[in-house]
């Protein structure tokens, strides 16, 4: 089950004839306060703070956050083997390639996952019987055709992803049981054959802190160091548990930075049993800024990419039963304490904007017989929004048939109305408002009005 922890108010009133009257209405903070985007922060640190995207979502409110807080995207399925080649010789770069294009629209980079993995890869692949030859001619061929596809176009790529086990021993898989542990040299090396300017990593989970699995990477990065291997890089994913940011993480990522290679923070995100309540959010928000202040600390972490900005795109709720609420945005787009604790560590605004910063008024401004014209006003002072979304409940069988400056929906009695592609944001002291003809029959009282 997800839960958004948006706060909602209501305001009931009535109309009477064709009188026009105001109600307030809550209106859902979707965006922030005015402050500088996490964007900006993180570069001014000379960091990088990223998101993973599905492409499809990539448009309204999902969209404009995305372009205007992240510096970094990275497709969270869009660049695997099963969904780039389904089917042996066929491929699909439709997602792909419209994730790279809007991050090129809005000056961000992509990072690039995952090309050598055990899941999800193409059942062609994995229910066949493979030669080791045939086997290194297939990771070659992979390799080499997705990334000369994009190349020059993304900063980075998760080469290889999860080879350890806990324990540090390798991972048995397809690759590890058909060529042996050089398969991830090789597939460095013949990533860096196709585009020489992308910096390669070995990305993994559990391996935030020093223990078994870590010290096992860190001796693979050695070693491949010192035979001259090409690896720039390694990836913590940090999936991380409510209050369990491992003690040694900077030391962590230091002796990673030691050897000479970067460190990114390449999937976090920091779930919590549910439902989601102030102290866990309080908590959650302690946890983001510690692994954030980690990161800032060692001039070799290059950044932290968040696996998902909202709630509503998390994967979590559907592998962990009982957890959530892991993002720094709840399924509203509203931000939660952990956006402010982020936003701190990069050396920007910490505090939420005030409550009730923004509000709507909707009034009736025309009425007649069967019908009347209604206006909904958004407004702001003390805080910013750059998306927004009303809704409420109609009492008497209004029906709206048509809306402008808003995109509205009704299921039966119910309304939501989001702000249209040009008009989401709404600046401190300043307005926005949106119209809508509906009909009425007998009486038109104001509804009751919630948040989001």
């Amino acid at each position: 089950m997800r839960t958004s922890r948006t706060s909602r108010t209501s305001l009931r009133a009535r109309l009477t004839g064709g009188a026009v009257v105001g109600a307030l209405l809550a209106v859902a903070t979707t965006a922030h306060a005015a402050d500088t985007p996490l964007r900006d922060l993180a570069a001014a640190k000379g960091k990088v703070i990223g998101t993973a995207v599905t492409g499809s979502k990539l448009a309204g409110t999902y969209g404009d956050i995305a372009g205007a807080q992240f510096n970094s995207l990275t497709p969270g399925n869009a660049m695997k083997w099963e969904t780039v080649e389904p089917t042996r010789g066929t491929y699909n770069w439709a997602e792909a390639d419209q994730i790279v294009a809007f991050a090129q629209a809005h000056n961000q980079q992509v990072r690039g996952h995952t090309l050598v993995w055990h899941s999800q890869n193409p059942s062609w692949l994995t229910n066949g019987t493979w030669t080791s030859a045939q086997l290194s001619a297939l990771l070659q061929d992979h390799i080499s055709t997705e990334v000369t596809r994009y190349k020059g176009k993304l900063a980075a790529w998760d080469v290889v992803n999860e080879p350890f086990n806990e324990d540090g021993t390798y991972r048995s898989t397809l690759w590890y049981n058909g060529l042996g542990s050089d398969y991830i040299a090789q597939a460095l090396t013949w990533a860096h054959a196709a585009d020489p300017s992308a910096k390669l990593y070995i990305n993994d989970y559990n391996v935030e802190g020093v223990n078994a699995k870590s010290t096992a990477l860190y001796d693979l990065v050695k070693s491949l160091k010192a035979r001259g291997v090409p690896i720039d890089g390694v990836g913590l994913q940090a999936h991380l548990i409510l209050g369990q940011v491992p003690a040694t993480l900077q030391q962590n990522i230091q002796r990673f930075a030691d050897l000479g290679v970067d460190v990114a923070v390449t999937e976090l995100d920091i779930r919590m049993q549910l439902p989601s309540d102030s102290a866990k959010l309080t908590q959650q928000a302690a946890d983001y800024k510690a692994v954030f202040d980690a990161c800032v600390a060692v001039s070799r972490c290059r950044g932290a990419t968040v696996w998902g900005f909202t709630d509503s795109d998390s994967w979590i709720p559907d592998v962990f039963s009982g957890y959530g609420a892991a993002t720094p945005y709840d399924e509203n787009y509203v931000p939660k304490p952990a956006y402010y604790a982020i936003a701190g560590s990069l050396g920007g605004t910490t505090t939420p904007p005030p409550t009730g910063a923004c509000t709507a008024a909707y009034s009736v401004q025309s009425q007649w017989n069967t019908g009347f014209t209604g206006q909904v006003r958004i407004a702001c002072s003390g805080a910013a929004l750059s998306s927004w979304k009303v809704s409420w409940t109609y009492g008497a069988g209004q029906r709206i048939t048509q809306a402008w400056n808003a995109d509205c929906t009704q299921s039966g009695a119910a309304v939501t109305c989001a702000n249209a592609s040009y008009n989401g944001t709404v600046p401190n002291g300043g307005s926005v408002t949106f119209g809508f003809n509906a009909s009425w029959s007998g009486s038109n009282p104001v509804p009751t009005v919630t948040l989001g």
